[in-house]
Protein backbone atom coordinates (compact mmCIF):
# COMPACT_ATOMS: atom_id res chain seq x y z
CA UNK A 1 0.00 0.00 0.00
CA UNK A 2 1.48 3.35 -0.97
CA UNK A 3 1.81 6.38 1.28
CA UNK A 4 -1.11 8.29 -0.25
CA UNK A 5 -3.54 5.39 0.05
CA UNK A 6 -2.43 4.71 3.64
CA UNK A 7 -3.00 8.34 4.56
CA UNK A 8 -6.42 8.39 2.87
CA UNK A 9 -7.40 5.18 4.69
CA UNK A 10 -6.40 6.63 8.05
CA UNK A 11 -8.45 9.76 7.38
CA UNK A 12 -11.47 7.65 6.41
CA UNK A 13 -11.15 5.54 9.55
CA UNK A 14 -10.77 8.63 11.74
CA UNK A 15 -13.81 10.22 10.09
CA UNK A 16 -15.82 7.09 10.82
CA UNK A 17 -14.69 7.16 14.47
CA UNK A 18 -15.76 10.80 14.86
CA UNK A 19 -19.05 10.18 13.10
CA UNK A 20 -19.92 7.20 15.31
CA UNK A 21 -18.35 8.06 18.65
CA UNK A 22 -17.73 11.82 18.76
CA UNK A 23 -14.66 14.00 19.05
CA UNK A 24 -13.58 12.87 22.51
CA UNK A 25 -13.41 9.22 21.48
CA UNK A 26 -11.11 9.89 18.52
CA UNK A 27 -7.71 8.45 19.42
CA UNK A 28 -4.66 7.63 17.35
CA UNK A 29 -4.48 4.23 19.08
CA UNK A 30 -8.04 3.29 18.03
CA UNK A 31 -7.51 4.43 14.44
CA UNK A 32 -4.21 2.53 14.30
CA UNK A 33 -5.89 -0.62 15.62
CA UNK A 34 -8.61 -0.45 12.95
CA UNK A 35 -5.97 0.20 10.28
CA UNK A 36 -3.97 -2.82 11.41
CA UNK A 37 -0.87 -0.80 12.24
CA UNK A 38 0.91 0.56 15.28
CA UNK A 39 0.08 4.02 16.60
CA UNK A 40 3.73 4.95 15.94
CA UNK A 41 3.09 4.22 12.27
CA UNK A 42 0.05 6.55 12.27
CA UNK A 43 2.31 9.30 13.61
CA UNK A 44 4.44 8.94 10.47
CA UNK A 45 1.47 10.39 8.55
CA UNK A 46 -0.04 12.67 11.20
CA UNK A 47 2.21 14.12 13.90
CA UNK A 48 -0.66 14.51 16.39
CA UNK A 49 -4.29 13.70 17.03
CA UNK A 50 -5.10 17.32 16.11
CA UNK A 51 -3.37 16.92 12.75
CA UNK A 52 -5.44 13.80 12.09
CA UNK A 53 -8.63 15.60 13.15
CA UNK A 54 -7.83 18.52 10.86
CA UNK A 55 -7.23 16.13 7.96
CA UNK A 56 -10.72 14.76 8.59
CA UNK A 57 -12.16 18.29 8.52
CA UNK A 58 -10.24 19.08 5.32
CA UNK A 59 -11.78 16.05 3.62
CA UNK A 60 -15.22 16.93 5.03
CA UNK A 61 -14.98 20.44 3.56
CA UNK A 62 -13.94 19.40 0.03
CA UNK A 63 -17.49 19.05 -1.36
CA UNK A 64 -18.36 22.49 0.06
CA UNK A 65 -15.30 24.05 -1.51
CA UNK A 66 -16.17 22.44 -4.83
CA UNK A 67 -19.74 23.70 -4.64
CA UNK A 68 -18.60 27.27 -4.03
CA UNK A 69 -15.88 27.15 -6.69
CA UNK A 70 -18.38 25.91 -9.29
CA UNK A 71 -20.90 28.60 -8.31
CA UNK A 72 -18.28 31.36 -8.54
CA UNK A 73 -17.24 30.18 -12.01
CA UNK A 74 -20.80 30.03 -13.38
CA UNK A 75 -21.73 32.44 -16.21
CA UNK A 76 -24.66 33.95 -14.26
CA UNK A 77 -24.84 37.64 -13.30
CA UNK A 78 -22.88 38.51 -10.16
CA UNK A 79 -25.95 39.17 -8.02
CA UNK A 80 -27.44 35.74 -8.78
CA UNK A 81 -24.08 34.06 -8.25
CA UNK A 82 -23.44 35.78 -4.95
CA UNK A 83 -26.86 34.90 -3.60
CA UNK A 84 -26.54 31.28 -4.71
CA UNK A 85 -23.05 30.94 -3.21
CA UNK A 86 -23.89 32.31 0.21
CA UNK A 87 -27.21 30.47 0.50
CA UNK A 88 -25.62 27.22 -0.69
CA UNK A 89 -22.91 27.53 1.96
CA UNK A 90 -25.49 28.40 4.61
CA UNK A 91 -27.68 25.46 3.65
CA UNK A 92 -24.74 23.06 3.59
CA UNK A 93 -23.57 24.19 7.03
CA UNK A 94 -27.05 23.77 8.51
CA UNK A 95 -27.48 20.39 6.79
CA UNK A 96 -24.21 19.16 8.22
CA UNK A 97 -24.98 20.48 11.70
CA UNK A 98 -28.19 18.42 11.58
CA UNK A 99 -27.03 15.25 9.82
CA UNK A 100 -23.35 15.01 10.84
CA UNK A 101 -23.25 16.70 14.24
CA UNK A 102 -19.98 15.11 15.39
CA UNK A 103 -18.08 16.02 12.22
CA UNK A 104 -19.64 19.48 12.33
CA UNK A 105 -18.41 19.91 15.92
CA UNK A 106 -14.96 18.76 14.92
CA UNK A 107 -14.76 21.56 12.37
CA UNK A 108 -16.43 24.03 14.76
CA UNK A 109 -13.72 23.31 17.33
CA UNK A 110 -11.01 23.95 14.73
CA UNK A 111 -12.80 27.18 13.75
CA UNK A 112 -13.01 28.47 17.33
CA UNK A 113 -9.35 27.62 17.92
CA UNK A 114 -8.31 29.31 14.66
CA UNK A 115 -6.49 26.24 13.35
CA UNK A 116 -5.10 26.08 9.81
CA UNK A 117 -7.97 24.01 8.42
CA UNK A 118 -10.46 26.70 9.47
CA UNK A 119 -8.28 29.57 8.28
CA UNK A 120 -7.85 27.93 4.88
CA UNK A 121 -11.61 27.43 4.57
CA UNK A 122 -12.32 31.07 5.51
CA UNK A 123 -9.69 32.25 3.05
CA UNK A 124 -11.20 30.20 0.20
CA UNK A 125 -14.70 31.50 0.95
CA UNK A 126 -13.43 35.06 1.19
CA UNK A 127 -11.48 34.79 -2.06
CA UNK A 128 -14.49 33.44 -3.98
CA UNK A 129 -16.89 36.03 -2.55
CA UNK A 130 -14.41 38.82 -3.31
CA UNK A 131 -14.09 37.57 -6.88
CA UNK A 132 -17.86 37.67 -7.42
CA UNK A 133 -18.30 41.06 -5.76
CA UNK A 134 -15.48 42.50 -7.87
CA UNK A 135 -17.08 40.98 -10.96
CA UNK A 136 -20.33 42.72 -9.99
CA UNK A 137 -18.52 46.02 -9.48
CA UNK A 138 -16.75 45.68 -12.82
CA UNK A 139 -19.96 44.90 -14.72
CA UNK A 140 -21.91 47.70 -13.04
CA UNK A 141 -24.27 45.25 -11.31
CA UNK A 142 -22.97 46.54 -7.97
CA UNK A 143 -22.39 50.30 -8.43
CA UNK A 144 -20.97 50.62 -4.92
CA UNK A 145 -18.96 53.53 -3.58
CA UNK A 146 -16.59 51.36 -1.54
CA UNK A 147 -15.39 47.86 -2.35
CA UNK A 148 -14.31 47.31 1.26
CA UNK A 149 -17.68 48.34 2.68
CA UNK A 150 -19.47 46.18 0.11
CA UNK A 151 -17.44 43.14 1.17
CA UNK A 152 -17.96 43.94 4.85
CA UNK A 153 -21.72 44.05 4.28
CA UNK A 154 -21.71 40.63 2.62
CA UNK A 155 -19.51 38.99 5.26
CA UNK A 156 -21.33 40.62 8.19
CA UNK A 157 -24.70 39.56 6.80
CA UNK A 158 -23.60 36.02 6.01
CA UNK A 159 -21.75 35.46 9.31
CA UNK A 160 -24.71 34.13 11.28
CA UNK A 161 -25.59 31.61 8.59
CA UNK A 162 -22.19 30.26 7.52
CA UNK A 163 -20.10 30.27 10.72
CA UNK A 164 -20.16 27.09 12.83
CA UNK A 165 -20.87 28.57 16.29
CA UNK A 166 -23.98 30.62 15.37
CA UNK A 167 -25.21 27.87 13.03
CA UNK A 168 -24.99 25.36 15.86
CA UNK A 169 -26.63 27.72 18.36
CA UNK A 170 -29.53 28.26 15.92
CA UNK A 171 -30.29 24.56 15.56
CA UNK A 172 -33.38 24.93 17.73
CA UNK A 173 -34.84 27.35 15.18
CA UNK A 174 -37.12 25.54 12.74
CA UNK A 175 -35.31 24.88 9.47
CA UNK A 176 -37.94 26.62 7.34
CA UNK A 177 -37.74 29.73 9.51
CA UNK A 178 -33.94 29.67 9.47
CA UNK A 179 -33.85 29.30 5.67
CA UNK A 180 -36.26 32.22 5.29
CA UNK A 181 -34.13 34.41 7.57
CA UNK A 182 -30.98 33.54 5.60
CA UNK A 183 -32.67 34.29 2.27
CA UNK A 184 -34.12 37.58 3.57
CA UNK A 185 -30.81 38.77 5.05
CA UNK A 186 -28.72 37.90 2.00
CA UNK A 187 -31.38 39.26 -0.34
CA UNK A 188 -31.37 42.58 1.51
CA UNK A 189 -27.58 42.81 1.33
CA UNK A 190 -27.58 42.14 -2.41
CA UNK A 191 -30.31 44.72 -3.01
CA UNK A 192 -28.17 47.26 -1.16
CA UNK A 193 -25.22 46.42 -3.39
CA UNK A 194 -27.33 46.72 -6.54
CA UNK A 195 -28.71 50.04 -5.38
CA UNK A 196 -25.20 51.41 -4.80
CA UNK A 197 -26.11 52.19 -1.21
CA UNK A 198 -22.70 51.17 0.13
Amino acid sequence: MNSDSSEARLITLAEDHVRRFGIDRLTVVAVARDAGMTHANVYRYFPSKTALADAVSTQWLKPLDGLLTDAAAAPDPADDKLERMVLALASAMRDRAETEPNLFRLFAEAFVEGRDVARRHRSRVRLLVERVVEEGIGSGTFPVKSRERALALVFDTAYRFVTPTPVESDRETARKTWDQRAASAIGAAIRALKAGAI
